[in-house]
């Protein structure tokens, strides 16, 4: 993380023949928002003094106090490698305040950071590894997106065969332009599905990378001719992309979830964590599977080859299959997985409903259950009852009633956020119930 001052910035933009200033934040959906400012405008904008309409922005306040505040975060400045080289383009994340100066308290990050202070008073760190999925589609001649792709490349193929491989790359490289520390890129295991993971880190700039990222890859991708989606399941017949999210806590630098004395390798710490998210899991699904297609990821119809994703809640150490998997690396690396997350989630709601669930588990030393060992998707709906695993919501309105009686969860959000969030998708399920689908057609049209 950079620790800029002001001066730094103003003269970086000097420097750098900087022009315009994006001031980006995240509204309550997880949708990235800016506005330009040219350099001339940056030193009164550093005094925080550009103001906006909350009231325009999906989820925020509509009462009469409308008029919120941007505060730049100036650790966040970072320069767009894609735009032009004179009159550069750069950007820094904002927080969002009242006209008080008080945050807002529907602001997203805001919320991951009040979890996170109760965290450091505890004396904890929350570090986080997102593994952000996402799709490579043709546009049509329009330049719309289609869900259509010549290539037929599977699990770590490469090309000719991954025909978005130059596309990855170049993600690669803007990224690491950016600050980034990339690990790994990959082919995913459907037809033009991509995989590409950055370092481990601190929750907030994670949160912050993955919207970052996200904007990134869209970007590069139209230089493509092509469209890049983190939509959860866009093909009926292929797997749907998750964003696995590895989480550990650490003190004075050193990893608690570690224990090598434990046969998984695990802290009673760790163990109690995964239990606090185990007891709140179904009311955490709104928030980290927020679509109604999320929950066609996590329940197809006819599951596909190689078909992963998490319908039950369960852990365990030694396969893929449950809710929460405990990776091969122990010691320094000792994680825990959670495995049901898609890339549409907001980042920073995710991360605060699964930081406050696992602090709770430690705060109340809530045990998880024995680890089950199988694949839950081939074990009998008898076995699995007879073994106590409860499944995952099977739909977005399954999940915000749960999420409604979950008072951990709606505690983080608060109740005006929660009420906001939960009105609108309950819209947005409605809305999806509303439509006549061309399954639907197909099914009943000539026969009815």
């Amino acid at each position: 993380m950079n620790h800029y001052s002001k001066k730094d910035i103003l003269r970086l933009v000097e420097e750098e023949d900087v022009e315009f200033i994006r001031l980006q934040f995240t509204d309550l959906f997880g949708n990235l928002k800016n506005v330009a400012v040219t350099a001339n405008q940056l030193e009164r904008v550093l005094d925080n003094y550009y103001v906006f309409d909350g009231a325009c922005i999906d989820g925020f306040a509509k009462d009469n106090d409308t008029d919120m505040l941007l505060y730049p975060d100036l650790s966040t400045f970072a320069i767009f490698p894609w735009r032009p080289q004179q009159g550069k383009v750069a950007r820094l994340l904002c927080d969002i305040h009242r006209p008080n100066g008080s945050p807002y308290e529907g602001d997203p990050r805001y919320i991951l950071k009040k979890v996170l202070k109760e965290t450091e008073e505890m004396g904890y760190q929350f570090d986080v590894g997102p593994e952000c999925e996402f799709f490579l589609f043709h546009t049509d001649n329009e330049g719309e997106a289609t869900t259509l792709s010549h290539e037929r490349a599977g699990y770590f193929d490469m090309s000719p065969i991954d025909l978005g491989e130059n596309a990855r790359r170049d993600m690669v490289l803007t990224l690491e332009d950016m600050g980034f520390e990339v690990e790994s890129s990959f082919h995913e295991i459907a037809p033009a599905q991509h995989e590409i993971d950055f370092r481990y880190g601190e929750a907030l700039l994670t949160a912050d990378h993955i919207m970052t990222f996200k904007l990134a890859v869209k970007t590069i991708a139209r230089r493509f001719g092509l469209h890049a989606t983190f939509m959860p399941k866009p093909k009926t017949d292929e797997n749907g992309s998750g964003m696995h999210t590895n989480m550990s806590l650490s003190r004075d630098g050193k990893n608690i979830f570690q224990d090598p004395e434990d046969p998984n390798g695990l802290s009673k710490e760790a163990y109690y964590f995964i239990g606090g998210i185990l007891k709140h899991i179904k009311g955490m699904t709104a928030i980290t599977n927020p679509l109604v297609n999320s929950y066609k990821r996590l329940f197809p119809v006819k599951p596909v080859n190689g078909y992963t994703a998490p319908s039950y809640i369960a852990w365990s150490g030694i396969n893929r299959t449950p809710l929460i998997r405990i990776p091969a690396q122990r010691g320094d690396n000792a994680r825990i997985e959670l495995r049901s997350p898609d890339p549409s989630c907001n980042p920073y709601l995710a991360l605060a409903v699964c930081l406050a669930a696992g602090l709770e588990g430690i705060k109340e030393q809530i045990m998880p259950p024995a680890a089950v060992d199988r694949d839950i998707h081939k074990m009998t709906e008898e076995e699995r009852r007879e073994a106590d695993i409860e499944r995952l919501p099977h739909s977005l309105e399954e999940a915000l009633t749960a999420m409604e009686a979950d008072a951990l969860v709606t505690g983080v959000l608060g109740e005006g956020v929660s009420r906001s969030y939960i009105n609108a998708k309950r819209r947005e399920w409605q809305e999806y119930c509303a439509q006549v689908s061309a399954w639907e057609i197909d099914k009943y049209l000539y026969r009815i």
